[in-house]
């Protein structure tokens, strides 16, 4: 693998990890337009550890809050006595969903829901499904106005994320929306929620490169990475930014696009079904 594919895989994995664009499609894709090889399996789980080090860089001083809350309402016997705690709550139950969906479905999420017709598909019914939100969500509600029925149900919007083209970050976006929370509440809840699966996941990972038999080489493994770091760091403070005054229609359109864009590809048999980059897609991996 050169250098430059190092640096450009690991821009599409932390641009589209945290946009709600798929990065099940784009890290796809992206080979195959190129002409590159497959970057293998062990190559998506460390540029996939460099986005989920950006979400926790970025989120440090709210985990460390969130963190020493949790276990001070433990100490207190009142584990849902502050804001900070009752989040810290939400962010563990809510990943439940996707765990169990990914271990209950595991055998059809790494083989036939991997179909570019899947992805395809995906993304243009979650872009529906997020216009639709985004249309008719009252778009009033914060965070610390959360419950944990809403948690759990942002979380079970997540498990869908285990759906090859859905987005970790656009169906639990969707999921904020759709129960009338404000644009960048949502998003601020969707990256917190994100960091337990996409810590695990990225660990439970690693074990494709400790099997593969053909590695790229650690310069490449470590360009990729912080590529994906700095490029994943970028995304999280744009979206947060950009939601703060705009819609998330234009996403909406990315997504039909690229859909649409990928079964006109198929149809005309410049892509096959299961053509692209393979992407580690265990039972504990958000999709993305």
């Amino acid at each position: 693998m050169s250098l430059l594919e190092a640096v450009v895989l690991g821009l599409v994995q932390g641009l589209t990890e945290f946009l709600p664009i798929s990065s099940t499609a784009h890290l796809r894709l992206a080979p195959e337009l190129f002409g590159w090889a497959d970057p293998g399996a062990a190559y998506s789980a460390v540029i996939q550890l460099g986005t989920v080090a950006a979400v926790v860089i970025y989120f440090w001083r709210d985990l460390i809050k969130l963190t020493r809350a949790f276990f001070s309402g433990l100490w207190r016997r009142e584990p849902f006595d502050t804001l900070e705690a009752r989040l810290a709550w939400f962010v563990l139950l809510g990943t439940i969903p996707i765990g169990a969906f990914g271990l209950a479905f595991k055998d059809a999420i790494e083989t036939s829901l991997r179909s570019l017709y899947v992805v395809s598909a995906a993304l243009i019914a979650l872009a529906v499904v997020l216009f639709l939100a985004e249309r008719f969500a009252s778009h009033r509600r914060t965070v610390s106005e959360m419950t944990l029925r809403d948690g759990l149900i942002i979380g079970a919007w997540q498990a869908l994320a285990l759906i090859p083209g859905s987005s970790r970050s656009g169906t639990t976006l969707t999921g904020g929306l759709a129960l009338g929370f404000k644009r960048e509440d949502a998003a601020r809840y969707s990256f917190l929620l994100s960091i337990p699966a996409t810590a695990l996941a990225g660990l439970f990972e690693l074990k494709h490169l400790l099997q593969a038999s053909e590695r790229p080489s650690v310069l490449a493994m470590g360009v990729g990475a912080a590529v994906a770091f700095g490029s994943g760091m970028a995304a999280i403070a744009g979206l947060l930014r950009f939601l703060r005054t705009r819609t998330t229609l234009v996403f909406v359109a990315y997504r039909i696009a690229l859909g649409a864009a990928l079964l006109l590809l198929l149809q005309s048999g410049a892509l096959s079904p299961s053509s692209g980059a393979a992407e580690p897609a265990t039972a504990a991996r958000s999709a993305g």
